[in-house]
């Protein structure tokens, strides 16, 4: 089960897009050598089998320490992570806070509070993992998360350039090809094939190599840093390659302008919700790349639902729509 991988040959892909965010540019070409990645995103079922067998707790689990936070609350210090909730009308799409906050008790068990549960939910994927927590089951399976560009990559197929995992129309013949938002946001969603949130992984097609939900249903962890434009990401490249990539070229583009966090909601869980500064551990002063949008993408308000959009997270952040999969080196 943990094992279910696809092996993704090498070859070069032209990386990124100059149509949508200001983050994604410039366009610029990079050499990926094989290696495999994950069918789909971790599941609760197997998730849950790491929990057993290690007795792993995650972030969202632990409290704060009272000793290092005694500016804080106990309830402020009380385990959680954000939580997304579906407001009561139109809303102003420039306040994230209208949709988020903060959920005293929400895990990856209890996604949206202690009571709510994942029962019946162990074919969806895991959320409210922080990048420590996807670390921790990577190395445990035998794996390792993947770069932005091995998830791009693989996200891509053998679709070079298209702005989407399966071409350069959004719904093909009329068909909805990814789990994500269905009606207008934040506030009515008839949901993705009847699924509200996240979905059964696999409900949606597969790319060209095999990969389901690489577009929509749960934002993915990568091992990669952010940088506000692939210009920068170029020259960190050029300096010190991450595993499996090497730069090519670098088209030109200006490439300047910011991510606008998960898409949907804040950089960061806590430090987000005003109850933790940015110095608290894990280290919520560094930013890692998501990848591939979610459930929560909508037209009107996030168009990330492709293989080129990318996000920011810091390593803290754990929330109902970010999960993660796993690579390894061939």
């Amino acid at each position: 089960m943990h094992d279910d991988m696809v092996l993704i040959p090498a070859g070069e892909f032209r990386m990124g897009s100059e149509g949508y965010y200001p983050e994604e540019a410039p366009v610029f070409t990079v050499h990926v050598d094989d290696f495999s990645i994950d069918r789909h995103p971790v599941t609760n079922r197997q998730f849950r089998e790491f929990v057993e067998a290690t007795g792993y707790v995650t972030v969202a689990e632990k409290g704060l320490d009272a000793a290092e936070f005694p500016q804080l609350s106990e309830a402020d210090r009380a385990p959680g992570s954000l939580v997304f909730h579906e407001t009561e009308g139109p809303v102003d799409l420039r306040n994230w806070r209208a949709w988020w906050s903060w959920g005293t008790g929400a895990d990856w068990q209890h996604p949206f509070g202690p009571d709510s549960s994942i029962e019946g939910k162990d074919d969806h994927p895991v959320v409210q993992v922080c990048y420590t927590d996807a670390v921790a089951y990577a190395a445990w399976a035998g794996k390792r998360l993947p770069t932005e560009e091995e998830w791009e990559r693989a996200a891509r197929g053998n679709l070079d350039g298209a702005d989407f995992a399966w071409g350069d129309d959004l719904t093909p013949n009329g068909e909805l090809r990814a789990n994500t938002w269905q009606g207008s946001f934040p506030y009515d969603n008839t949901g993705a094939l009847g699924w509200k949130g996240t979905s059964p992984v696999g409900t949606f097609p597969a790319n060209d190599f095999g990969l389901v939900d690489m577009i929509g249903n749960v934002w993915e962890w990568t091992s990669s840093r952010f940088t506000p434009n692939h210009r920068e990401a170029a020259l960190a490249a050029s300096l010190a390659a991450p595993i499996g990539r090497s730069l090519v070229t670098t088209a030109a583009g200006d490439g300047s302008g910011e991510g606008c966090g998960c898409g949907c909601g804040p950089e960061s869980s806590r430090s987000a919700a005003g109850t933790v500064p940015a110095s608290s551990s894990p280290d919520s002063s560094i930013s890692h790349v998501t990848k591939g949008g979610s459930h929560l993408c909508a037209p009107e308000y996030c168009q990330r639902y492709r293989p080129a959009a990318r996000s920011p997270q810091t390593e803290d952040s754990a929330t109902t729509h970010l999960g993660f999969r796993c690579a390894r080196s061939a």
